[in-house]
């Protein structure tokens, strides 16, 4: 039997402008977005080429807003990706070199934290 991750859950304080920044900055697909009941809204946010997504919304969960860090997205090449980012208007750190990949690192507008990842070597 297969167990894949699929969805992770990030907490934010205005969905609106979370979707904003994850489909306009990010380019994730806008997947769902349902309010199937008074205070309930979920948004399903899936970055490019990517399996899983992320969910957004009111009514989820009880995590704070921006208390989410180490979300990684993995990249072919974390220049491009970051000279990508730059220039839709994302603040992001410059390409940092590690002994198992490249990183880099952003925030959303409510402070969670990702990583950009280009994995530079694989273990045997």
């Amino acid at each position: 039997m297969d167990w894949r991750l699929e969805l992770v859950q990030v907490p934010v304080s205005d969905v609106d402008r979370a979707k904003a920044f994850y489909t306009e900055k990010l380019r994730f697909n806008a997947d769902v977005d349902v309010s199937p009941q008074e205070g309930l809204r979920f948004v399903q946010l899936t970055p490019p080429g990517s399996p899983a997504s992320i969910a957004i919304g009111t009514g989820l969960t009880q995590m704070e807003p921006g208390s989410i860090e180490g979300l990684q997205v993995v990249v072919a090449d974390a220049d491009a990706a970051r000279a990508e980012l730059v220039e839709r208007g994302v603040e992001v750190s410059e390409v940092q070199e590690f002994p198992w990949g490249r990183f880099v690192f952003f925030s959303d507008p409510d402070g969670n934290r990702w990583a950009l990842q280009q994995i530079t070597q694989r273990a045997s």
